[in-house]
């Protein structure tokens, strides 16, 4: 059930109740992208990282054309940013059916791709991490420019990047408002669980192979190739890879200081926490004695990992196009809007 300790009024979603046959975890995790819809046309911006080494994607889906004001005010109609999960870009089956919720809310929405990731390969020695928040405040601030009003959803990987962010800048964090989604906010005892028998045999071959590819064709020593070829652990090629390329001593220093969870209790900005609690990715999640009063937790019984999947018993023809199957992936983009209106949010539709 959701939680709040906000004095006016609880947030209070459509409960997430799929059938028992579609209850299992890993049906959750792994269907909801065979039921995606397609991808919307996106408009693509190419801007320089923090860093200024190497290029990343801005794939925007307006709300409306956008006009140019003489004075270069920025746009007033809300901006959603969605921080993907690891190896994810606005490909991703969560990306497409916010993208299409969000913009049936009248909001422009883009994705925000980490270095590496969207098609536009690392220049650069560094890539991405999850306790990255230089590079979130970066995107924001690169998106503040244009837009006035910010809003961000944070996936898997992104999710404990921007929690972590909004517990750090509190109320310097340049997005009003952020809905938080599977994020691994404990890295340390999420990693454990992704070295379960099951979660290693079914999702470390799909996150894992294309990043090792991206790291060997990096420019990287003989001594590393070897060494990240033999890997077959996320945490292992962390160590190897991932930590030393960002300044971490092992990857139990990256899984330490990376992890959102210690950074929580000081988040000033409204964030709503959505995670499942058969989620086959996560260790330890937030309860309410580690978050602020602006933090509401949303914790449901089933879902897995970013999946959240209904099914309808019959078609309803009142619904969109794009979500006219009857496995529906949209609860998660029909909660974030709804807490997005909740904290206040104008809606054109």
């Amino acid at each position: 059930m959701p939680t709040s300790s906000s004095p006016d009024t609880v947030f209070s979603p459509t409960p997430f109740k799929p059938p028992f046959w579609l209850s299992n975890p890993h049906l959750q995790s792994i269907l909801p992208k065979f039921f995606a819809p397609k991808p919307p046309t996106y408009r693509r911006v190419i801007k320089p990282d923090s860093l200024g080494e190497t290029d990343i994607a801005y794939d925007f889906y307006d709300a409306h054309a956008l006009t140019e004001s003489a004075d270069q005010t920025p746009h007033q109609t809300p901006l959603i940013v969605l921080f993907h999960g690891m190896e994810g870009s606005s490909d991703s089956h969560y990306a497409r059916a916010l993208a299409y919720q969000i913009h049936a809310q009248g909001w422009h929405f883009v994705v925000a791709h980490f270095r590496s990731c969207g098609g536009i390969p690392a220049k650069g020695r560094v890539f991405y991490n999850a306790g990255d928040t230089d590079e979130v405040h970066h995107m924001l601030q690169t998106l503040r420019e244009q837009y006035a009003n910010v809003y961000a959803v944070g996936v898997s990987l992104g999710g404990n990047a921007l929690a972590k962010y909004l517990g750090e800048y509190g109320d310097q964090a340049l997005c009003k408002g952020a809905a938080v989604i599977s994020a691994p906010v404990d890295m340390s005892s999420a990693a454990l669980s992704m070295h379960s028998f099951l979660s290693h045999r079914i999702y470390t071959p799909y996150l894992l192979n294309p990043i090792i590819k991206k790291a060997l064709a990096n420019d990287i020593s003989p001594e590393e190739m070897a060494s990240i070829k033999a890997v077959n652990r996320i945490s292992d090629f962390d160590d190897i890879f991932t930590a030393p390329r960002h300044g971490y001593r092992s990857n139990n220093h990256y899984y330490y200081s990376a992890s959102a969870l210690p950074h929580l209790i000081n988040v000033t900005r409204p964030l709503l926490l959505i995670s499942a609690k058969d989620d086959p990715f996560l260790g330890f999640t937030a309860t309410e004695n580690d978050v602020s009063d602006t933090v509401t937790i949303l914790d449901t019984e089933h879902g897995g990992h970013v999946g959240f999947i209904r099914y309808r018993t019959s078609k309803d023809k009142s619904t969109p196009l794009y979500t006219q199957s009857r496995f529906d992936i949209n609860w998660l983009p029909e909660t974030v809007c709804a807490y997005f209106k909740h904290i206040g949010v104008p809606s054109a539709a």
